[in-house]
């Protein structure tokens, strides 16, 4: 699955997230894109979109785009709070289908 982390998360994320093509919005030249024109990059390029914006939820119609979005939940988006998470992100990744929003932590 090619995955996409968006810029607020640490880049070091992407190694955590094993037997997936993992890149950030930095690798991907998208640093500094607002969300809607980061979604219209993305589009066609990545098959899932990993961010702690809750508000992302809000402001797009996500269930029409054709990949689907992880929104992380932690106590902060600093790496070791975001550690925990892996063994559920690597396992919403396996059933992640386009348009879908999944939440992953508490």
């Amino acid at each position: 699955m090619r995955v996409l982390l968006d810029e607020c998360l640490p880049r070091r994320l992407k190694y955590q997230i094993a037997g997936h093509e993992v890149i950030t919005t930095q690798d991907a030249g998208w640093a500094g894109k607002k969300n809607g024109e980061l979604i219209r990059a993305a589009t066609g390029m990545i098959d899932a979109f990993v961010t702690v914006d809750k508000n992302l939820i809000n402001q797009h119609n996500l269930r029409s785009l054709p990949f689907g979005v992880l929104v992380l939940k932690a106590r902060s988006n600093r790496f070791g709070d975001l550690v925990p998470l892996v063994p559920a992100i690597l396992a919403a990744l396996q059933s992640l289908q386009p348009g879908q929003v999944v939440t992953v932590g508490v």
